[in-house]
């Protein structure tokens, strides 16, 4: 791609994130998300291979569906109430709409059908935008109207988008789709504690984005873009290979490393609200995605392949760890021991 191409739709996807978690208006949320939108699908579709066309358009419909959804719900709640603003949500058939538009935009269930197709057609890249920066916008939203959604619904698609994370999530064999329905989740952990401590959601997405970063950062270095080829990543890379290793257990959730901290937080919030049962049912899903975890762990410290294959063994890499990759290695990894001063930050 040019790259004052590539320079224009990454300034847009800025301008478009920047513009959504800013305003108040509703005209002004849409507007950016509708940039966002329109800014990463050629980013999507720049290999012009059949399956990112295909990925293209299925991201295309869904968006724009959901973009409509938000607008419609939008202009129903300042047709009933008077009110553009985003906190002034009243209505309650505006809010249900909301709420199903923010779900199929972010790819929470029962609306995260496209989400692992679109993320197996495109690039590491482009699929780190999809995971990380483009759901900003869409959580701020629903950060701001959090005090009028149903908490009931909000609490069952949480739920579900846990269990279908984690049984979905067991059979796979890309590292893409594995880390999408790895996202979906994670959205159900930050969806179910986002009315009672809207904080603890921002603290989720930014964890859950620094440590994917890093995963998907690893997966390009080294070039596995399934199962079977993690199998030699070893030999490209050692130290990153072992580094990789606690990011995937950290991103588990599994203590003392960093990913604990968040799911530790939130269950410590639910017992509070006497949500008891639901943090006991959560967690026990969440072991479902656990399994998965282990296995991409398993196959990221093989150090032979324990049978032959059809496909050329790469044997060296031709670019080096950056920097960047190792310092969100070490905040994915080592930022427990810090939980009491990031407590008092958020």
């Amino acid at each position: 791609m040019n790259p004052h191409a590539k320079l224009t739709f990454t300034m847009s996807l800025s301008l478009g994130t920047a513009i959504t978690i800013s305003s108040n208006h509703w005209m002004m949320a849409w507007t950016g998300l509708e940039i966002n939108t329109l800014a990463i699908i050629p980013l999507i579709a720049k290999s012009h291979h059949p399956r990112a066309i295909e990925a293209t358009i299925k991201y295309f419909l869904v968006q724009a569906t959901a973009s409509t959804l938000i607008l419609f719900s939008g202009m129903t709640n300042a047709w009933t109430t008077g009110q553009w603003d985003i906190t002034q949500m009243s209505n309650e058939a505006s809010c249900l709409l909301l709420t199903t538009a923010i779900a199929m935009k972010l790819g929470l269930a029962p609306f995260h059908f496209w989400f692992p197709e679109v993320l197996q057609g495109s690039s590491m890249t482009t699929a780190l935008l999809l995971s990380t920066i483009m759901k900003l916008p869409p959580i701020t939203i629903l950060l701001l109207v959090s005090n009028s959604v149903n908490p009931t619904l909000l609490t069952i698609m949480a739920i579900t988008s846990t269990a279908i994370g984690g049984w979905m999530g067991l059979n796979q064999t890309q590292t893409r789709k594995i880390l999408a329905f790895s996202s979906i989740s994670h959205l159900g952990w930050m969806t179910i504690i986002i009315i009672y401590n809207p904080n603890l959601t921002l603290l989720n997405f930014y964890l859950y984005s620094t440590i994917t970063t890093t995963v998907f950062l690893t997966f390009n270095t080294i070039k596995t873009p399934k199962l079977s080829t993690m199998m030699t990543s070893w030999t490209k890379t050692p130290v990153l290979n072992t580094t990789l290793m606690l990011t995937l257990l950290s991103l588990a959730g599994l203590p003392p490393l960093t990913g604990f901290m968040p799911k530790w937080l939130i269950i410590h919030d639910l017992t509070k609200q006497e949500m008891t049962t639901t943090a006991t049912l959560i967690t026990m899903l969440s072991l479902l995605g656990l399994f998965f975890y282990l296995r991409l762990t398993y196959h990221s410290t093989i150090t032979l392949p324990p049978n032959s294959t059809n496909y050329m063994k790469q044997w060296h890499i031709n670019k080096s760890p950056k920097t960047l990759t190792a310092i969100l290695t070490s905040l994915s990894i080592l930022l427990l021991p810090n939980s009491p001063a990031i407590l008092t930050i958020i």
